[in-house]
């Protein structure tokens, strides 16, 4: 290998580098780690980079919009000369900062309300984009009249094939025991944590049975009366990209203002939900762990946010402009702390697990 060979290439080594693949990192612009971390996670989730890329070849002469910005990165990215570099995403940030006031600051962001705000936003402007393309057609057809589709939800985007799950609320009145479910659409899924426990207790616990009481009783339309009763949440159907999203900033009353939560809490590699309705889908995906995006330090607005990647068999580490090869024991050090006593940390904040049959 000539002298001009990065250190990540002679860590991965010519023999190993995949031959199709790019590691480039994203130069921060003052505080943008919340993006590029969320950035990176997204792009080596394999279903949506294709989607992404997909979209950017199909759609040639389209107005800028943040998905055509975020199209165009990964494009640049997945087509660059070199193996590794960094790149920056100057445009992408620019429309970001128009598209969203919130964001138009150099202060540091929640990169969970990023990857919240981009996901529905890329949605919303494929469903747009779409509208917009079947009324054109209507037109050219010479306005075939009403079709009647005016109360049909619309047909699901990509980004709801890969990231859509459906959660089910169960309400079981404890009176005549009968039944009421409810379902919800969720992007990620939002869960509290504790000290010293894993991502399959959290999980435990979201679905944990909770009692319906006193002045919270539920109004049964059985017995036509408020009556006591048993609620639970379950996870309907499993989506091929499973976000999960640690609550790590709470808001306590006595500071005024959001703590982080070091609390350590374990992110297995390969991951089976167990808290599945009974009638969901396919209740027995396994998922592998792809990216985690990672919150250093000690509080919301302060501090650092970097993710680690899984490509090709081995793991990454994306730090700005910067990327490393880790090894795959270092995860361990990103479950979190597991005492208060200790200061700063670097815990896992977002988990990305893609389901296997679609790796």
């Amino acid at each position: 290998m000539g002298a001009n060979i990065s250190q990540l290439e002679r860590d991965i080594g010519s023999e190993q580098f995949p031959s199709n693949e790019h590691y480039f990192g994203l130069v921060n612009f003052g505080n943008t780690c919340y993006s590029n971390s969320v950035l990176q996670a997204l792009y080596f989730c394999k279903p949506f980079r294709d989607r992404v890329l997909e979209y950017k070849a199909k759609n040639k002469r389209t107005k800028e919009t943040l998905l055509t910005c975020l199209a165009d990165l990964f494009h640049s990215i997945a087509t660059q000369k070199k193996k590794v570099g960094s790149i920056a995403p100057k445009k992408f940030i620019a429309r970001l900062r128009k598209e969203k006031e919130e964001f138009d600051n150099y202060m540091q962001q929640d990169a969970h309300e990023f990857l919240n705000f981009l996901i529905n936003h890329i949605s919303e402007i494929i469903l747009a984009e779409r509208q917009q393309n079947s009324t054109t057609n209507n037109i050219k057809s010479k306005g075939t009249g009403e079709n009647g589709t005016a109360h049909t939800p619309p047909e699901p985007t990509w980004v709801h094939e890969i990231f859509q799950g459906i959660l089910t609320s169960e309400t079981r009145c404890l009176n005549c025991e009968n039944v009421s479910s409810k379902d919800e659409d969720f992007f990620d899924l939002q869960v509290d944590i504790e000290q010293n426990t894993s991502i399959t207790h959290c999980l435990r616990c979201f679905s944990n049975t909770e009692t319906l009481c006193s002045d919270n009783k539920f109004k049964c339309d059985n017995c036509s009366s408020y009556q006591e009763a048993q609620k639970r949440m379950r996870v309907k159907k499993l989506p091929m990209i499973l976000a999960l999203h640690l609550k790590r900033f709470k808001y306590m009353e006595q500071y005024n203002r959001h703590i982080k939560v070091s609390h350590r809490v374990v992110f297995p590699l390969e991951l089976r939900l167990f808290n599945t309705s009974d009638d969901a889908v396919n209740p027995d995906r396994l998922y592998d762990l792809v990216a985690v995006v990672i919150h250093c330090g000690s509080g919301p607005n302060r501090g650092h946010y970097i993710s680690i990647v899984k490509s090709h068999g081995f793991w990454l580490l994306f730090d700005d402009d910067q990327v490393d090869k880790i090894d795959a024991s270092t995860i361990e050090d990103f479950y979190g702390l597991t005492s208060d006593t200790q200061k700063s940390s670097e815990t896992g904040y977002i988990l990305f697990y893609q389901s296997r049959e679609s790796l």
